[in-house]
């Protein structure tokens, strides 16, 4: 292996334990500034990458990691093809082509990624998983790998977790109501607040907003996650190991031992899991977690999908939210523009019946609403980062008797609507209304 001076690599076991202390790169001053001067785009990201395949391999991972992490990316795939091998970046959800670039460049590539990683370099036919750490500057970013056996090699996928994506409440999107009734719920003592959504929607972001919001010495947080995405001080962490029996059914029981005050379980994916959790916020514990359900009145039906009954349900959760992430128009480029006749009867037709304390401009036919455009800011994409839309309903002691007597999805979701539950696309068209979003991007994502 070459040498490299000014970054730390680390190959190592942990006698007492028997695993492997996973590596860590940094990335030299001198190439951080560079890196955050020349790279605004993807273009030139392009062409600092190949530039640097003539480097060495070390080289060609601190400008991929530089570039991504600068140009606000959330992973990197890497995906061998029979003579080539594609570079794309997902940046505000969206995978970007980069460039292509030879196979001897990308077997190096992968030995190092391993290598750093803690993934065995002789296993090339089933998936691993692995992580490292990249020193961006004075900012630490654990870079999460896996692998996946393809046609024409492995593919690689870097996650990167960087912690400066961790976020006030107040920066979630929330309007005005929801940010006031969230700060109200979350300092609750006892019950469950559950966030849905599809996977990528932002749900880990969401908890780890309202940790943050009722973090102080006085009350004991414990979280039970798969895996632990940021690391949060003053918080208790604990990240499942099914190979050795650590699940989030029995890692809960034990955490329920700890005495927390509040407890953040990862995700509820089976029956036990979800019995402890529901009978913690019964118990004088106020419980967060996530579901994966396509909208808030989902959420009960998923629970009963796993066999757990209504009547044991409805008394034990607060509140649930239901949401998803929209790209923000590029401030540089959009253009606010004259609706037309389609669009604002479309906006008409499913504001009609907005809660009347929701203040919305007036829709008439000289307002304008936002169009993107594309500039080499934005990529030629219009959009700049995401946005939250979200719905939510509270359960009091009405609903609670309502999803006692097991009601569909669709009746729970028009009595959660009569009791002023503002559906995501509506809260969406008020994002639009605002001049945050654009119709089309709202329903690419919510495919109304």
């Amino acid at each position: 292996m070459e040498e490299v001076s000014k970054k730390i690599i680390q190959e190592a076991h942990d006698p007492e334990r028997g695993q492997r202390i996973t590596g860590e790169i940094k990335l030299p001053t001198a190439q951080l500034q560079i890196i955050k001067k020349e790279v605004k785009n993807i273009s030139d990201f392009k062409t600092k990458i190949t530039a640097s395949l003539v480097k060495s391999i070390t080289e060609i991972l601190e400008t991929a990691l530089g570039g991504a992490v600068v140009l606000g990316a959330s992973d990197i795939h890497i995906e061998p093809k029979e003579d080539l091998v594609r570079l794309r970046i997902r940046i505000d959800g969206l995978l970007q082509d980069v460039l292509s670039f030879n196979l001897e460049a990308y077997q190096r590539f992968l030995n190092r990624i391993k290598l750093l990683s803690g993934i065995k370099l002789n296993i090339t036919d089933r998936p691993q998983d692995g992580r490292f750490s990249f020193l961006f500057g004075e900012n630490p970013i654990e870079i999460r790998v896996s692998t996946l056996p393809a046609e024409f090699g492995e593919s690689i996928v870097l996650r990167i977790l960087d912690p400066k994506n961790l976020i006030d409440m107040e920066a979630l999107g929330l309007r005005q109501d929801l940010l006031q009734l969230f700060s109200k719920e979350i300092k609750r003592p006892n019950g469950m607040i559950i966030v849905t959504g599809p996977t990528g929607s932002g749900k880990t972001t969401t908890l780890y907003a309202f940790l943050t919001k009722i973090q102080r010495p006085e009350i004991k947080i414990i979280t039970i996650e798969d895996p632990i995405e940021y690391h949060l001080g003053g918080i208790s962490q604990t990240q499942v190991n099914p190979k050795k029996g650590y699940d989030f059914a029995n890692g809960l029981k034990s955490i329920m031992r700890q005495d927390p005050d509040v407890v953040l379980v990862g995700e509820v994916r089976d029956l036990e899991t979800a019995r402890t959790a529901l009978q913690a916020s019964l118990t004088g514990h106020l419980v967060f977690t996530t579901l994966h359900t396509n909208d808030a009145a989902g959420t009960v039906a998923r629970l009963q999908a796993l066999g757990e009954k209504p009547i044991n349900i409805a008394p034990a959760i607060n509140l649930v939210i239901a949401q998803r992430l929209v790209r923000k128009v590029c401030l540089k480029c959009s253009r606010l523009e004259k609706v037309s006749s389609t669009e604002l009867k479309k906006i008409r037709e499913n504001l009609k019946n907005i809660p009347s304390e929701i203040q919305i401009p007036k829709l008439e036919p000289d307002l304008k609403i936002p169009k993107a455009k594309g500039c080499r800011g934005c990529n030629l994409t219009g959009y700049n980062g995401r946005t939250g839309i979200f719905e939510t309903f509270l359960i009091d002691d009405e609903m609670e008797k309502f999803i006692s007597t097991s009601p569909s999805i669709a009746t729970l979701r028009e009595k959660a609507i009569k009791k002023k539950m503002v559906p995501m696309y509506q809260d969406g068209l008020i994002k639009v209304l605002e001049g945050i979003t654009t119709i089309e991007e709202l329903e690419r994502v919510i495919g109304q």
